[in-house]
């Protein structure tokens, strides 16, 4: 079997593969290529996707392309060997489907915000974002009560907010954001510290995220380039780990960091 994935590796779409293919036990069968998300997409891979950008990309042996996250999760798991990720049960599997639901609000409101420049509507976005979380906390203390995950183990569900829980940290850095310390969160609390350290959720970590969302912050997304710099925040060198931590105030006075105060030079 040949599988081929064309990915950006800190995309959280992305990585939503990869634990699905840690949790099967099956991370070998499928190749990644890497993407540079700083330069134009190679035309050989325009020409696969019919010219969208968007990733993660899967192509299959005989050349067939699949587009989606949510989509190439599924098909992974019904292709490959491993225990099943997606329930069989079909009431169990309606309720990950209900759940699942809520991940684009989930996605939407958390990057409108971090990637917002005006400081008089951050609580509007802070609420925004609260009162998505209030519904997930509410859906899971109907269906799981228990916990820590919405069903007995860590997995469908589980893999597909994980990768936004952890994106999430460039809130707490650049926007002060966490859950408040209220009955009606716990329950999302819970789940969602359960899932970010969870064994197979490790392909990221919280200083990789700050630093090469920066540009995400001050509202610059995938790879474009703010005034007054040469590099984006994403590109492979230097790499992350030889990088200082960013400015964390991204609406005071200070403008913009230089590609030599993000350690990218």
């Amino acid at each position: 079997m040949s599988l081929h994935v064309h990915h950006i590796p800190v995309c959280p779409f992305s990585q939503r593969l990869e634990i699905l293919l840690e949790l099967k036990g099956s991370r070998a069968a499928v190749q990644f290529s890497v993407v540079d998300i700083t330069q134009p997409r190679p035309e050989g891979l325009l020409r696969k996707t019919g010219g969208s950008t968007a990733l993660p990309v899967l192509e299959t042996a005989d050349g067939r392309v699949l587009r989606e996250s949510l989509v190439l999760m599924q098909y992974l798991d019904s292709l490959l060997p491993g225990p099943a990720v997606a329930r069989h049960d079909p009431y169990e599997r309606a309720v990950e489907s209900l759940l699942t639901g809520l991940e684009g609000e989930l996605v939407g409101r958390g990057y409108t915000w971090v990637m917002n420049q005006d400081p008089a509507r951050r609580e509007t976005l802070r609420q925004a974002l609260l009162e998505t979380y209030a519904k997930i906390s509410a859906f899971l203390a109907q269906h799981a009560p228990q916990g820590p995950f919405l069903l007995e183990r860590f997995g469908w569900a589980e893999a597909v907010f994980t990768p936004i829980f952890q994106r999430f940290w460039f809130l707490e850095y650049y926007e002060a954001f966490s859950l408040p310390d209220e009955p009606r969160f716990e329950r999302v609390r819970q789940w969602a510290e359960a899932c970010v350290s969870h064994p197979v959720s490790g392909q990221v970590c919280r200083e990789e995220i700050i630093k090469l969302y920066y540009d995400y912050a001050r509202g610059a997304g995938n790879g474009a380039l703010l005034p007054g710099r040469t590099r984006s925040s994403f590109v492979f060198e230097p790499h992350w780990r030889d990088r200082p931590m960013p400015p964390q105030d991204k609406y005071g006075p200070t403008p913009t960091a230089s590609d030599e105060a993000l350690g990218l030079r």
